[in-house]
This record gives structure tokens, C-alpha cells and sequence, in this order.
């Protein structure tokens, strides 16, 4: 059966799987990333776990993979095959598809990045489908974007398409780690609701899904924190919207594991903003964590349809 590998790198997990033509999930296993060993370490285990996928495909399916889709944080040069830089991981220039393509006898390798790769997925085969236009922002430890365009990710001329977490919708909020002040994930994102929680709730091991507890349960602190952060998001949301036009708005990540506790008032909060934009469907993602390794194993696939026989 034909299948490509598909591996989708974070920074403390690995989730891979071989996937057939038509989506399938042929195989699926999962290993720690191993970031505490250092980068060097990291690229090796990367290496070493795509070479495993190959024997297991050869094994139960009679013949190697064909192709290789991979999925890494951080800046990523997609079109050159190289994963330029990773804070969480802690690597600089590392050209993985090189590395892979040796590794793995020469089969061709995509190289993608992770939340432009898990935004593939889900406007393609999931929350997005359908879509010729759409938007796909998870909310967790930061906040990112994926631009979707008739079926394709939108990267920008240098890679940095869809960052609309570095949209400041506060100005001299708190500071951020890119070096602006008030941007969107300092005040919306999973882990930015967790510190203003624990500080309002005055307990520092309480998290965002502590917050959206508490607001269920009626908890008017709790109430505060959670719409003032909806505030923020709503604000970034409608810039986007105004300037991308998106048929559809996905919203993944740890965030929106709150499920209705977000979306209606972000809905609400949304249409009060807009004027006159419209509205784009607010839904939430539905591939969970699977999206960017479901991304890679797309990513593998394009490739293969985009080579010219020889």
C-alpha cells in the first residue's frame, strides 16, 4: 500500500503516523521529544524515529514510504528545507530535509512549519473544509495563524504570514517577547489567562482551564479575566478580519478546550466590533492535537503530486 511518513515535532512530544492516500492513518505512535538533552540530541531522535517509520512501513505494507512530510516549530524556511531556528528547542540552521532525505534513502521531504502545517489539516480535512478562505489561530502557550487559501497555506514572502499573536491590540500592555508591548498573545492566549487568573484568584498553580471553570461556575473574578482576555482576542480577530477576509475562522489550542464558554462570547464580542466587514463562521478546530502530524503526512503528499516524473 502506498503511505508516506508524517512527523509532527514539538517541543516536548513527537506524534507521527504513516498515512495513506486518502487520509488514513496506516500507523500511529508517539515519543518525547528529549529537548533537555540539547539540539544536536533532538535532531538525531528526529532522524532516528523517521527511520523507524520507514522499517515499520516496509514491514507491514511490503514496500517503503514515498515520501516524508515534517512538521517543526519555530522559523522555518519551508521552501529550502531548513528549520532556521527554534527557542524551545534551541536549534539555529539545521537543514532537516537534508538531513532526512539521507536518512531515510533518498525519498523526498517536506519541511514544514507546525501551526501552518496543523492549519493545512484543519481547512482541508477538517473544520475548514470546504473553505476557499479561512483562518486558523490556536490559542495556547502563545498565539499564532495560518492563512488558508483555496486549499494552501499562505506562508509570506519571509515565512512569517498569519503571526497574529504580534498584533498589539493594547498599546503599553505587557511587554512580549518579540519586544513590543500589549501584543494579542500577552493578553489571550492559554498560558497569559493562566497568570491573570492565578493572580486574581490568588492561587499560582491555577490555570486558563481553572478560569473557564470558575466562570461557569459563576465566579465574577473569574468572569472579569476571562471577558477582558475575549476582549483582546475579539480585537486581533476583527484586524484579521478586516484585512484577510476569511470565510471561515478556526480557533484551536488549549483555549478553546472551554468550548462554548469561549465561543459565545467571542462570537458576541466579535459581531459587536465588526462594521462593515462580514462575518466569517467562528468554529472551533476539529482535529485536536492530531492536526499537524494529519498536516505533515498533506504536506508529504503535495510534494509527490507536485514532482515531475523524470
Amino acid at each position: 500500500m502506498k503511505h508516506v511518513i508524517a512527523l509532527d515535532v514539538g517541543g516536548t512530544g513527537m506524534k507521527a503516523a504513516l498515512v495513506a492516500a486518502d487520509g488514513t492513518l496506516l500507523h500511529e505512535v508517539r515519543r518525547a521529544t528529549g529537548r533537555e538533552r540539547g539540539p544536536e540530541a533532538v535532531v538525531e531522535t528526529i532522524q532516528d524515529f523517521a527511520a523507524e517509520l520507514l522499517d515499520t512501513g516496509r514491514e507491514r505494507f511490503g514496500a517503503p514510504a514515498c515520501a516524508a512530510g515534517v512538521a517543526v516549530p519555530g522559523i522555518v524556511d519551508a521552501e529550502n528545507g531548513i528549520a532556521v531556528y527554534a527557542a524551545n528547542l534551541g536549534w539555529r540552521d539545521v537543514p532537516m530535509r537534508e538531513l532526512l532525505t539521507r536518512r531515510l534513502g533518498g525519498i523526498p521531504v517536506a519541511l514544514g512549519h507546525d501551526v501552518r502545517t496543523g492549519g493545512l489539516a484543519e481547512g482541508r480535512i477538517g473544520a475548514g473544509r470546504g473553505a476557499d478562505r479561512f483562518l486558523f489561530v490556536p490559542l495556547g502557550t502563545g498565539i499564532a495563524g495560518a492563512i488558508g487559501i483555496a486549499g494552501r497555506i499562505e506562508a509570506g514572502a519571509h515565512g512569517y504570514a498569519g503571526e497574529i499573536g504580534h498584533i498589539v491590540v493594547r498599546p503599553g500592555g505587557p511587554a512580549c517577547g518579540c519586544g513590543q508591548r500589549g501584543c494579542l498573545e500577552t493578553l489571550a492566549s492559554a498560558s497569559a489567562v493562566s497568570r491573570a487568573w492565578a493572580a486574581a484568584g490568588g492561587d499560582p498553580g491555577a490555570d486558563a482551564a481553572d478560569c473557564a471553570k470558575a466562570v461557569r461556575d459563576g465566579d465574577p473574578r473569574a468572569r472579569e479575566v476571562w471577558l477582558a482576555a475575549v476582549g483582546a482576542l475579539a480585537d486581533g480577530l476583527v484586524t484579521a478580519i478586516t484585512l484577510l477576509d476569511p470565510r471561515t475562522l478556526i480557533i484551536g489550542g488549549g483555549l478553546a478546550e472551554a468550548g462554548e464558554t469561549l465561543f459565545t462570547p467571542l462570537r458576541a464580542a466579535v459581531e459587536e466590533r465588526v462594521t462593515f466587514q462580514r462575518l466569517p463562521h467562528i468554529v472551533p478546530a476539529a482535529l485536536g492535537d492530531t492536526a499537524g502530524c494529519l498536516g505533515a503526512g498533506l504536506l508529504a503528499w503535495d510534494l509527490l503530486a507536485t514532482e515531475v516524473p523524470a
